[in-house]
């Protein structure tokens, strides 16, 4: 018999509240930049939102779950040890997702809005989709069902997981030892994952354990002498909840509307930034020419702002390339 298990998020939420103001108290006497009063109350209130959202959404997946698991391979029990087996193939499905995220640009219209800051502390880990439904962000988890774990231990875990993910984003915390820092996800590997920096762009996906980006060819170490630019290529450029929650999909359905037939698609599924006729960047192309730019060090292109002004960059960062349309 399945046992009662709680909503672990549910749970975390009051310690998610105390270490937001116990850092923005940290930050009022070390640098106040780390916190924008605006900034803060827009990630507040997308946390809420997406809280809304998914209470919404919860019985239509939980249900979705359950019948794909009448197809499950195996019968999978309730010992601890299938707890431990879960939590890590569910990290699994999360760095599926999370690239995907990156890398489609239907799932980057959800995945987007947790970008979005500029800023990089606890209260941006509150930062989450309001349409993750719509989006069929679901759908990575659904191999788990097949297999035969249960729905209601695949969600605990992926509650687990995601309790995890809340704290490794600040910038109070430098490095950890070594050790620890080549297995699991920390404030700085994930720092580089919000970074727009060239170097930095698509890089380090991991939920928990950074072995995965080590394994597929995504990792990223952060640097001391290039500090992280947080948000997204093309900065959003407002505190307007309703913008930041549904900009991309405003983006695509525009892009879509344009575009000749044989390109729509496009505009859906591949990379955010792709263009039928080339006239945008995504992040592979920034990254490639980026790389050029390596090989060019005497290069001083510059690549331009949210604003079209030019943005200074550290050396190793020129030619660079324009910024992305819609990353």
């Amino acid at each position: 018999m399945a046992p009662q298990l709680p909503d672990p998020v549910s749970l975390a939420v009051p310690g998610f509240v105390l270490l937001v103001l116990a850092e923005m108290v940290v930050a009022h006497f070390r640098d106040r930049r780390r916190y924008e009063p605006r900034d803060t109350l827009t990630s507040l209130m997308l946390g809420l939102g997406s809280t809304v959202a998914g209470v919404l959404s919860a019985g239509a997946v939980f249900a979705m779950a359950t019948w794909v698991s009448r197809f499950r391979l195996f019968d999978i029990g309730w010992q601890w040890y299938w707890f431990v087996i879960a939590f890590v193939v569910d990290d699994l499905a999360y760095y599926a997702f999370h690239r995907s995220a990156h890398r489609v640009r239907w799932f980057w219209a959800s995945h987007v809005i947790h970008h979005s800051s500029q800023h990089y502390n606890l209260s941006t880990a509150l930062r989450q989709t309001w349409t993750g439904f719509f989006s069929l962000a679901f759908i990575f988890r659904l191999p788990l069902f097949l297999i035969g774990f249960p729905p209601a231990m695949v969600f605990f875990v992926a509650g687990v997981n995601l309790i995890y993910q809340f704290w490794i984003h600040t910038e109070l915390i430098g490095r950890f030892p070594r050790w620890f820092e080549a297995v699991m996800n920390t404030p700085s590997h994930h720092r580089v994952h919000h970074a727009t920096n060239p170097r930095y762009l698509d890089r380090n996906y991991a939920g928990v354990f950074i072995i995965w980006d080590k394994v597929f060819g995504t990792f990223e170490a952060e640097l001391d002498e290039e500090r992280p630019r947080y948000g997204i290529v093309h900065q959003l450029g407002s505190f307007n909840l309703l913008w930041a929650a549904t900009h991309e999909w405003i983006g695509i359905a525009r892009d879509v509307w344009r575009a000749p037939w044989r390109a729509k698609p496009g505009y859906i599924w591949r990379p955010p930034g792709w263009s039928h006729d080339n006239s945008r960047e995504t992040s592979e192309t920034l990254r490639q020419a980026w790389l050029a730019g390596q090989m060019r060090p005497s290069s001083t292109s510059l690549p331009a702002s949210a604003d079209g002004s030019a943005t200074a960059l550290s050396p190793s960062e020129r030619s660079a390339g324009a910024s992305a349309a819609s990353r």
